[in-house]
């Protein structure tokens, strides 16, 4: 997870003790490993919950690696005087890229054809084999106008898109103009858009926010990409969706139950599925580990980590 580099840097201020399976943990394990931890650097694959907190009694921080913190009780940590971290911003980039990987691969049938290729289905060119969908100069609906989403918006202007975008909190008029963006509600960017991308934040408003209903003011041409978090779309609805042909594709790197994904989804071939990888490049892990590391170095000197996620804990406990 984080370079021997990084491991030095951490040793250099306090005592080191790494996951020993070399494994994602399961939350009992979590637990046993923790128990006697003051600090903690977890995934966002990891469920750090109040049951895991309880069990880790002398616990003052937890450093995420990675910018999305829902895999944390932060409440639960607030109120216990524990501090939570991330590590946002470094991933950006990364991540707009793989969305944009996502979306051209599920509207030229990239996979799809890679797969017929490897099965030795290809028979030669013919006029009407394997036709997908352009993606110049479609409609383009952001949910979610943060970083990221913004770093998809500018891409989209090498493709001449008309980009929609819900969110929050609304951009200005002045960078609404500079992206070339222009705000809508949800229900219009549904209707709207040709392909829906999702990078709101997960909060318990967001939960399934691509649900039944959601899916069904979608286009039926339409395409949807997640590269944000899993719990924001309702899987079997989605699965329904596409199994009743309401919507043309769908492209995910995030799932609800992470690594579990519905077997409906693996069966159907106008569906990408990637493996959460959004941030899966050198320069942007390295960078993650960077700032992870950072923020409990600060903490352990006694200075305010650089991202705070609960900074009412930080104020109320460290002024």
């Amino acid at each position: 997870m984080i370079s021997q580099h990084y491991i030095s840097k951490l040793k250099e201020h306090m005592e080191v003790e790494l996951n020993p399976l070399n494994r994602q943990l399961t939350q009992s394990e979590i637990m046993q490993f923790a128990k006697d931890k003051d600090a903690l650097l977890c995934t966002v694959s990891d469920e750090i919950n109040s049951e895991v907190m309880d069990a880790c009694p002398r616990l003052k921080i937890i450093s995420n690696y990675g910018v999305g913190y829902n895999n944390i009780d932060v409440e639960r940590a607030t109120s216990s005087g524990i501090i939570v971290t991330n590590t946002p911003g470094v991933l950006t980039d990364a991540t707009a890229d793989l969305t944009w990987a996502l979306l051209l691969d599920v509207a030229r049938r990239v996979s799809e054809g890679d797969r017929l290729v490897r099965r030795g289905e290809w028979k030669g060119w013919e006029p009407g084999f394997l036709l997908g969908t352009e993606v110049t100069g479609k409609t383009l609906g952001i949910i979610g106008m943060g970083r990221i989403g913004q770093a998809v918006a500018y891409r989209a202007r090498a493709f001449h898109m008309n980009v929609i975008y819900h969110s929050r909190t609304r951009l200005s008029s002045e960078e609404e103009q500079k992206l070339g963006v222009r705000w809508s509600s949800l229900n219009e960017l549904l209707e709207e858009a040709d392909f829906v991308s999702l990078h709101a934040p997960y909060t318990p408003e967001t939960h399934h926010l691509i649900g039944r209903q959601a899916l069904k003011k979608m286009k039926k041409s339409a395409y949807l990409i997640n590269t944000a978090r899993g719990p924001l779309v309702d899987e079997l609805s989605l699965a329904e969706a596409l199994r009743n042909q309401e919507i043309a594709g769908a492209a995910l790197d995030v799932y609800e139950r992470e690594p579990e994904v519905p077997a409906e989804l693996k069966e159907m071939e106008n569906v990408v599925l990637a493996p959460h990888m959004g941030s899966a490049t050198v320069e942007t892990r390295e960078a993650m580990a960077r700032l992870a590391v950072e923020n409990l170095i600060c903490f352990l000197k006694g200075e305010r980590p650089p991202h705070v996620v609960n900074t009412r804990a930080w104020e109320k406990l460290y002024g």
